[in-house]
């Protein structure tokens, strides 16, 4: 860790609670606002389109930071831009709470995304700054699971806090809750939190910046709207001229590093092998994740009439096994390496599987019992692919580099949910007139099992661990890749 300066003590068991509040409060949020964007259009008398732009602003503001966000916690200060990043956060929590009007919940939506594009990047590369061996295996294992478990609670508890309706104030207190959380993450970030930052300080990339945002913006904003809008030919035009940028984004960066100067996006970075391998099944998988608790949403409040209480419930299997597949991840990793991640590419698959055949035979009739053995083997297999990815993806980025790194993972991860939310989400839509709810969702679901299939696939081509440890906790630094080849 000599390439990155730590002003203060190694990353201890509270300071990583800490950070993972964070990633849970940001990714909680991403999620929680489907269960409630009824209540929110009653309320607030808003358009389908205001409703979309509700759940769209985040979304866009959040990977439209990331990278940015991890470049500026690298030459500030990382606990700096996560304090300020969380503050900023409970602050638009609260008027989100407060919001008067459609406008205003949208635009204190955007500037939500922009407070977790801060804080975020941080917690990765807090993480691969001042741990090492088992403890990162730990600490990205907890990661993983944390992002996971936020997005089936943004569901479950979505449905119990609006259907409590505190006080008559309906939705509002999926937003208020957040701000007496990050009031104490704060408190505590400014005791706990490792000071590190990167010992290679860079001026602004400003035009590494400004394609960067034109990048992500004409890729997601089609997206995340153009299903809702009939995809009118804007949406394409957006999705074509996206190529382009991305190649210009890459020609730029690449000239700004060979002249010696930092760029925002280091190419260098994409030619790690780490990198490339974790990236590459990075998208079929959040892809797959984000269609699927798209479709699920759908198919369950939209077309069934179910609360969003009782969606809620009939998924509390899937956290359940994402929970405990992730707490032994590490350990797995450290004996079996790469077929971790095979193993829950399969599971995950057999799980999707099973849902499909479970709602084709029951039907409108289908209900939480019926799916939770589907929904318990593909949170399983879910677990046993997202820890052991984010290993693969930092295994082999320097420390100095590590907000750029994670920066990067986490904007792929926002882009392949928003492309699964559209994939997904219009092969479901565009079937069901057609086919009826069941039928639908059965074939929905089962093209999503091509995303597993293709994690099966992908991760049989990683080389084997170099070295197996003879327990779990001897794993040393050196054979960290052996965390990033269980992918």
């Amino acid at each position: 860790m000599n390439t990155a300066l730590v002003m203060n003590k190694n990353l201890s068991t509270l300071g990583l609670v800490v950070l993972l509040s964070g990633v849970f409060l940001a990714m909680t949020d991403f999620f929680v606002v489907n269960v409630a964007l009824a209540d929110i259009g009653r309320d607030l008398s808003a358009s389908t389109s205001a409703l979309e732009l509700v759940v769209a602003g985040y979304a866009v503001a959040y990977a439209l930071g990331l990278v940015i966000g991890g470049r500026l916690g690298d030459a500030l200060g990382r606990r700096r831009l996560f304090v300020t990043g969380m503050a900023l956060f409970t602050v638009t929590s609260a008027l989100c709470g407060l919001a008067w009007s459609p406008s205003s919940l949208v635009a204190f939506r955007v500037l939500q995304g922009l407070s977790s594009s801060l804080m975020i990047p941080q917690v990765l590369a807090t993480v691969q700054a001042t741990t090492e061996g088992p403890a990162r295996a730990r600490a990205l294992s907890g990661f993983g699971a944390t992002g996971g478990l936020a997005a089936v609670f943004g569901q479950l508890g979505g449905g119990l806090i609006v259907a409590s309706d505190i006080a008559g104030t309906g939705w509002r207190p999926i937003f208020l809750l957040n701000v007496p959380v990050g009031v104490a993450a704060i408190t505590l970030a400014l005791r706990v939190l490792p000071d590190t930052r990167s010992d290679r300080p860079a001026a602004p990339d400003l035009v590494g910046a400004g394609l960067l945002g034109a990048t992500v913006l004409a890729l997601l904003i089609p997206l995340v709207e153009g299903r809702a809008q009939g995809w009118p030919l804007w949406g394409w035009v957006s999705l074509a001229g996206s190529v382009p940028l991305a190649v210009a984004l890459l020609t730029a960066e690449g000239r700004i590093e060979r002249s010696g100067r930092a760029p925002l996006l280091p190419p260098s970075l994409l030619r790690l092998d780490g990198i490339k391998r974790g990236l590459t099944i990075a998208l079929p998988f959040f892809t797959g994740f984000g269609g699927f608790m798209f479709v699920y949403a759908e198919l369950t409040q939209v077309v069934l009439g179910w609360s969003a209480l009782k969606a809620g419930l009939a998924i509390t299997p899937m956290a359940v096994g994402f929970l405990g597949a992730s707490l032994s991840t590490s350990r797995l990793v450290a004996r079996f390496g790469r077929s971790v991640i095979t193993t829950g590419g399969a599971l995950q698959g057999l799980g999707l599987v099973v849902l499909a055949l479970t709602v084709e035979s029951s039907g409108a009739g289908v209900g939480p019992a019926a799916l939770a053995p589907g929904m318990l083997l593909a949170g399983t297999g879910q677990a046993l692919v997202m820890s052991p990815l984010i290993g693969v993806v930092l295994a082999d980025v320097p420390a100095h580099a590590a907000g750029a790194g994670s920066g990067l993972f986490t904007t792929l991860q926002q882009a392949a949910l928003a492309l699964g939310v559209a994939v997904y989400g219009t092969v479901f839509l565009e079937l069901l007139p057609r086919l009826g709810e069941a039928s639908a969702y059965a074939v929905g679901v089962c093209v999503q099992v091509g995303s597993a299939l293709g994690i099966v696939l992908l991760s049989r081509r990683l080389p084997a661990p170099r070295s197996v440890p003879s327990a779990a906790h001897e794993v040393e630094l050196e054979t960290l890749p052996l965390v990033a080849d269980a992918a």
